[in-house]
């Protein structure tokens, strides 16, 4: 018997290390012949902590939201209601997956099993069959685009720094993974750091590169943990260091861990990092890829990026360009977060409709609330309305919705999600984000923050919106970097779908998703109120007024909003405007 416990940070923060503990107890008082491994997230967030128990026979049975008391049952017999339900399993069949390939299926942390899944059969192909030349039009017959967000060509990117002529060369891997609600770098790196690696050392023999960083945040410990443990087995067996598996081309690797600003996704920011200075972007020209990384010439590209490079090289880029649409090839990480049933990690081919992913993988609207919107690109992304939602999902086409790919964050929202209070939630993330290098972006953004919150706190006037699409508009043309280019999409585009809510908070004193505190009324209703007193014991600033089992009212000129008096209330006499 094999059991695998999933071990990525979600499963963890569910409690599967205590799942796992209590499995390794049973063995040992059992004294259980069996084996005892650990896996990433295969994507399902949802019914974390997941476990798979594989029998003699090659059974398999998965078993989901474990808890320790479950073990014993587990390992005795199946429980009933607790195995993986076939439209779970349908989940996964409807996605394509290469960048999570292996992702929940092996042991992260064994280079054997990666080994064996095909693993590192890629730079063996390219050191002894191929040249740096054949490996680039390799890719470029992929027509593989940067997974970060730009969505760039890699192999125009690996060309130029191929051909600068300056030396060390450098290969650097932007795992700084900041956008809220974004996990799709850290679960690769967490279930498959071998494949990043990998990726890397093909890049590396491309370009003529001799040394590479993986550049990932410091908040990603379990990441870093992994990576270093690949690392280490890929030396061991030959993958890094010196004259690879004979060839000649040498690679060395490390890791720095960044200290989590936002802004340091921007590459010549990152750079800036790298170097020890604070995270800053620069202009271009000149690009990294003819003086980078300590003025040389320098290739960066994204953890997801690098995940699909053996498959490619494996596979050959034309199987690649056969899966997507005419000009997004491949597939794509998107983590699904928000008021969505089925949150975690999916991967699907370019093109699908946003509506398929959204209802058909993701389960639908958390308590069949309606759907609202999807906000993609993280908190530099635009929010998509309902009748959008047959967009397809590439580059261009999410372009024209007024949002942007991004990094693949997809966060859902349904019909009790403000749309003026999002867009200030994300503004002020990029606002605090912003490294203040430009004034654009330094003093544009508190400027629209500070329109946003009068807004929501029920002083919005007369030309705000025209206000904030004036300054949105100046801030993306004069900004420096991508942060400041893209900070106003949430703004804008809720501007563009969303207007009458903006209308509503600034003329009507409204906020019709009931979200912001300052523009709720709160009033007792008489015909459902028993005058039982709860409203008023349970109220912080004794704003309820009233005799026992008699109607109570509320003092609007001391009610705070707090929401406190419809909590307690078990009549429905609270009404909410």
């Amino acid at each position: 018997m094999k059991i695998i416990v999933g071990q990525g940070s979600c499963g963890i923060a569910a409690g599967a290390n205590k799942v796992y503990a209590a499995i390794e107890e049973e063995f040992k008082s059992r004294d259980m012949k069996g084996e005892l491994a650990l896996t990433g997230c295969v994507g399902m967030c949802y019914l974390e902590p997941i476990v798979e128990v594989i029998q003699e026979n090659g059974e398999k049975i998965t078993y989901v939201k474990v808890t320790p008391e479950m073990v014993k049952e587990i390992i005795a017999e199946n429980i009933p209601g607790y195995t993986i339900e076939k439209q779970d399993e349908e989940i996964l069949l409807k996605q394509k997956r290469i960048a999570l390939k292996n992702c929940g299926l092996i042991n992260p942390e064994s280079i054997e099993e990666y080994i064996a899944s095909g693993g590192y059969q890629g730079i063996e192909k390219c050191v002894k069959e191929m040249s740096p030349e054949e490996v680039i039009e390799e890719v470029k017959s992929a027509n593989l685009r940067g997974r970060g967000g730009a969505g760039f060509p890699t192999w125009f990117k690996w060309n130029a720094a191929r051909q600068s002529l300056d030396t060390p060369k450098y290969m650097v891997c932007n795992a700084d993974e900041g956008d809220p609600g974004a996990f799709m770098d850290r679960s690769i790196l967490e279930g498959d750091p071998h494949s990043v690696i990998e990726g890397m050392l093909i890049g590396a023999y491309a370009i003529g590169a001799n040394e590479g960083v993986i550049y990932v945040r410091a908040e990603y410990p379990l990441a870093i943990l992994r990576l270093e443990k690949a690392m280490g087995q890929a030396k061991e067996k030959g993958y890094l260091g010196q004259d690879i598996k004979g060839s000649g081309f040498s690679f060395e690797l490390r890791i720095k861990a960044g200290a989590g600003a936002f802004v340091c996704g921007e590459e010549t920011a990152l750079i800036a990092s790298l170097e020890g200075e604070r995270g800053m972007p620069r202009l271009k020209p000149p690009f990294p890829a003819q003086k980078g990384y300590w003025q040389k010439p320098t290739n960066i590209n994204n953890v997801e990026t690098f995940a699909n490079i053996p498959w490619i090289i494996r596979n050959g880029g034309n199987a690649f360009a056969e899966i997507g649409s005419e000009k997004s090839k491949g597939t794509k990480v998107f983590a699904l977060t928000g008021k969505i049933k089925k949150g975690g990690l999916v991967e699907v081919p370019m093109g699908i409709p946003l509506r398929e992913i959204i209802f058909d993988i993701g389960g639908g609207i958390k308590n069949d609330k309606g759907f609202k919107a999807v906000q993609m690109g993280g908190p530099s992304g635009g929010c998509i309305p309902e009748h959008l939602l047959d967009t397809a999902v590439d580059y261009d086409s999410i372009n024209k919705t007024g949002a942007i790919m991004g990094s693949g964050g997809m966060v859902v929202m349904d019909e009790t999600t403000c749309m003026v209070d999002m867009a200030r939630f994300f503004l002020d993330f990029t606002r605090k984000e912003s490294c203040g290098k430009c004034i654009h972006c330094r003093i544009g953004t508190k400027r629209m923050l500070e329109i946003l919150t009068r807004i929501c706190n029920g002083d919005g006037r007369d030309g705000d919106i025209e206000l904030l699409q004036e300054l949105g508009l100046k801030i993306k043309d004069g900004s420096l970097c991508g942060l400041g280019q893209t900070a106003p999409n949430p703004v804008l585009s809720t501007i563009q779908y969303f207007r009458e809510e903006y209308e509503q908070h600034i003329y009507d004193k409204k906020c019709p998703a009931k979200q912001c505190t300052s523009l709720l009324t709160y009033t007792i209703l008489p015909q459902y109120c028993i005058g039982c007193g709860i409203c008023a014991k349970n109220c912080p600033v004794q704003a309820i007024a009233g005799e026992r089992k008699q109607p109570y009212t509320i003092l609007q000129d001391t009610c705070i909003q707090c929401g406190k008096c419809k909590e307690v209330c078990r009549f429905q006499a609270v009404e909410v405007e």
